[in-house]
């Protein structure tokens, strides 16, 4: 088959549709840019190869597809789950056969991506409630420490008009409780600076996590590493990207308890990527799964609210913090859990139009 008309190629190139096109052998003559990116393969790899060889579908096959359309009308079969080498994504499938201005048969195959729309509304919603909940805290904490600084005011004016040093044990322990407020409450306003950007490898970043809680957990939790070396460096805060990913991952070893265990840490990268409203030409993917328990169903929706916790061992602040971290750098923490995996999935802008605007507010407004 003769290659596509550069005007058509365009075309179907900036489409939001994954688009692949079979000969009439049943073999891939044309993916456009799209299709490259949901199915992740490159177009030149799977160039007139069968669609068996290189692509695995649940129920019927894509070829099944192809054939039951030939014989008919075009056909959608929706929910359609795909598996490669490299990803697993489901889409709603519609087959369209078709005579090309040769005469020949050719099947044009639309893939509409459904799980990274549901994905990206997900999104959409964990970015907005994390905006809520900071306002929230920041009203709260406004409320909190006015009275609070009066408090401990009232309290050091009081012990200085004391003679009795036994009187004045009460009023130490006022103002030590109103410090021990005033820090609960700074911590769950979260970062108290704006991060200092410099070009950071992740997986230094992942490395000096790992060495901390290898020191921490001792042999009794394995530390798994699965990178991707392609990763390019990323404009951040290496300092806040340790401690965003130290917070995940100290709440996955809490999560497996006193029992050994697994925590992989796992790196993976993304061309044309969306990030709730804003797409990225190359975005960093990084995952920290274990093999606890998994989190209760009762506290998913609301993992990331400050002071929410599965457990006993902390405040519940760390993946708040985390989340407020992650933000700053215009990237996003996910979370999926079963019984057996959990999954925490950080998303990291790479693109140079993203460092662009990073250096853009290191001077930010009054």
């Amino acid at each position: 088959m003769k290659p596509l008309p550069l005007l058509t190629s365009t075309v179907l190139d900036n489409l939001a549709s994954a688009i692949v096109v079979f000969d009439a052998d049943l073999r891939v003559c044309y993916m456009n840019q799209m299709a490259e990116m949901v199915l992740a393969v490159s177009a030149k790899h799977v160039l007139g190869e069968s669609p068996n060889d290189w692509i695995a579908c649940q129920g019927e096959t894509i070829v099944d597809l192809i054939k039951a359309a030939a014989v008919g009308a075009p056909l959608t079969k929706r929910g359609v789950v795909l598996e490669t080498d490299r990803t697993e994504v489901t889409v709603d499938c519609t087959v369209i056969p078709v005579i090309d201005e040769d005469g020949k048969r050719i099947t044009i195959v639309e893939l509409q991506q459904i799980d990274r729309h549901l994905r990206i509304s997900r999104e959409e919603r964990l970015i907005t409630q994390q905006a809520l909940t900071r306002e929230v805290v920041r009203g709260l904490a406004h409320e909190i420490k006015n009275p609070l600084g009066g408090l401990r005011g009232a309290a050091q004016l009081l012990e200085s008009e004391l003679e009795s040093e036994e009187l004045k044990e009460y009023t130490h322990v006022i103002i030590q409780e109103a410090d021990r407020l005033q820090e609960l409450v700074n911590r769950m306003l979260g970062p108290n600076r704006r991060p200092s950007y410099a070009p950071v490898n992740i997986h230094n970043v992942l490395e000096r996590v790992r060495t901390l809680v290898q020191a921490e957990t001792g042999d009794r939790i394995v530390l798994v590493r699965d990178y991707d070396p392609s990763i390019p460096e990323l404009i951040g805060d290496s300092d806040q990207l340790i401690q965003a990913v130290l917070n995940i991952v100290r709440n996955a070893t809490r999560a497996l308890g006193d029992s050994a265990g697994t925590v992989t840490l796992r790196t993976r990268i993304h061309r044309q990527f969306t990030i709730g409203n804003d797409r990225y030409r190359l975005a960093a993917q990084i995952e920290i799964i274990d093999d606890g328990p998994g989190i209760p169903s009762e506290i998913a929706d609301t993992l990331f609210f400050p002071m929410v916790t599965a457990g006993t061992g902390g405040m519940g602040l760390g993946l708040s913090i985390a989340q407020s971290l992650i933000n700053q750098h215009k990237g996003l923490i996910e979370c999926s859990s079963r019984k057996g995996e959990t999954v925490f999935t950080i998303l990291l802008p790479l693109s140079e139009e993203f460092a662009t605007e990073r250096d853009k507010e290191r001077h930010p407004r009054d």
